[in-house]
């Protein structure tokens, strides 16, 4: 028999809520960065118990989007550009294994139930830069390598590149590299194409170029700020 759950614990429902609705606000950019998230604010905003609010920012730490410190408090996560630098290679090391497995398993020619899922997500994508709308387009470019991922079935290199996604997400709500528009979705395309002939090499070139561009965008908003 599982223990009886006090009343003052807050339901697994009620935290992951809470959270899902922090978390939308957060990646929406209605949070800023470093915006503080105290207990009390938080549970006085939506009714929630001090409990429910720990619960839920203790998951959304562990997902890198807020960080918590004694004495401190919790806060939106900023990530300095070390902390970008490891978010990348842990990422790549991720799809590069991913692609590897799906490459050992298909050769160099994907069958269309693997790459069809895929060239659908940069359909959207193309769609998604389209019409502006940048928190869509970021969005929908994560889909396209969640897809890829997912695609070599393998549940534990999924699950951890999952968990890194709503940190990646972050960092493109705040921060737009120079992309013209249109040239996301032709340029995952042609990724598409290139992993599948150049496997892990062709992750790592496209996610030093994505970082590089991260990087120069970071540096010119820093540079305009007054």
């Amino acid at each position: 028999m599982s223990p009886r759950r006090r009343e003052s614990d807050p339901g697994p429902t009620q935290a992951a809520a809470l959270a899902e609705t922090l978390r939308a606000s957060i990646l929406s950019g209605e949070l800023g960065l470093d915006a503080p998230l105290r207990e009390e604010h938080v549970a006085e905003r939506y009714g929630a118990s001090r409990h429910t609010v720990r619960a839920a920012l203790q998951t959304l730490a562990a997902e890198r989007l807020v960080t918590i410190e004694p004495y401190r408090g919790a806060r939106v996560a900023n990530l300095d550009n070390d902390a970008v630098e490891a978010l990348q290679e842990l990422r790549g090391a991720l799809e590069a294994e991913a692609v590897r497995q799906l490459s050992a398993t298909h050769g160099a020619s994907w069958p269309d139930a693997v790459t069809r899922p895929v060239t659908e997500a940069i359909d959207r994508l193309a769609l998604a830069e389209a019409s502006g709308d940048w928190l869509a387009t970021t969005r929908a470019h994560a889909e396209v390598h969640r897809l890829i991922v997912e695609a070599a079935d393998s549940p534990r290199i999924a699950q951890a590149h999952r968990q890194l996604e709503s940190e990646i997400l972050l960092l493109l709500t705040h921060v737009r590299p120079d992309y013209p528009a249109g040239s996301l979705a032709r340029e995952h395309t042609a990724y598409l194409a290139e992993i599948q002939r150049a496997g892990g090499e062709a992750v790592r070139a496209h996610l030093t170029h994505s970082a590089d561009l991260i990087r120069a965008a970071r540096y010119q908003a820093a540079s305009d700020e007054p």
